[in-house]
């Protein structure tokens, strides 16, 4: 596949780096020039671009900025091919975001992303953190491989958002429909709890939407005081051990 991400963050950068090694043609682009665009996203073949034309070609787009940056590329996810697979991969939250009018007490994410880019999207890779992915990758049917939530309104998108989640080192679980994928948010059972697929629908089932805001706020307010005691972000294990805990 010719594959445009947009976002050459650290999930972007994993993308960039699986998806070439698995054979598919990647373009990345930062929010800058193309020579500002972190090596480690080429390492296995990938190529720098301007954000526009990782779009403007690419048959599956793959928005990974932060959702508070998203109105300021979505003309350039809207004017990719019409036949191109949208995938967002971005998660709300209002300290980073700023207050977004519609958002944050319970309302789907994914529905308002959708408005901005004017596409179909497919919801994926929004529920692991960096270190679990870049860490915890593993081959199909390695025991406790840890499954993500993959969401789309269009069977055949949803197909393609699945099988390349699977190829970056992750069993893909069917999520349904975009207007279901508020059980995926942050502050849900499923979000960055690295659950296994015999694990995860129960987790998507139990998600309580009114609830999700507050445990993710809760989330935010451990971690902060937590870096502000021992001078550093929590640790991966810590993290882990937090969401389970709280979600």
């Amino acid at each position: 596949m010719q594959i445009g991400i947009i976002g050459a963050g650290s999930i972007g950068t994993i993308l960039a780096r699986r998806l070439a090694r698995a054979g598919h043609d990647v373009s990345v682009a930062n929010s800058r020039a193309p020579e500002t665009v972190n090596a480690a996203a080429l390492s296995t073949g990938a190529t720098a671009v301007w954000a526009a034309d990782a779009a403007a070609a690419a048959g599956v787009v793959i928005v990974s900025v932060n959702l508070g940056q998203i109105p300021s590329v979505a003309d350039l996810v809207a004017a990719a091919p019409a036949d191109a697979v949208i995938i967002d991969t971005s998660n709300y939250f209002p300290h980073r975001d700023g207050v977004i009018e519609g958002l944050g007490q319970g309302q789907t994410e994914s529905l308002w992303v959708q408005r901005q880019y004017r596409r179909p999207l497919v919801k994926a890779w929004n529920t692991i953190t960096t270190a679990s992915f870049a860490d915890r990758s593993t081959e199909p049917g390695t025991p406790g491989r840890i499954a993500l939530p993959v969401a789309a309104d269009d069977d055949r998108q949803r197909a393609v958002g699945m099988e390349l989640v699977e190829q970056t080192g992750f069993t893909a679980f069917d999520a349904g429909v975009i207007a279901d994928s508020w059980r995926q948010q942050p502050g849900t059972p499923a979000y960055t709890t690295d659950l296994t697929v015999e694990e995860l629908p129960a987790a998507l089932a139990k998600a309580d939407a009114h609830a999700a805001a507050r445990r993710r706020d809760l989330m935010i307010q451990i971690y902060d005081e937590r870096t502000q005691t021992e001078g550093s972000l929590p640790g991966p294990d810590f993290q882990l051990a937090l969401t389970r805990a709280l979600f």
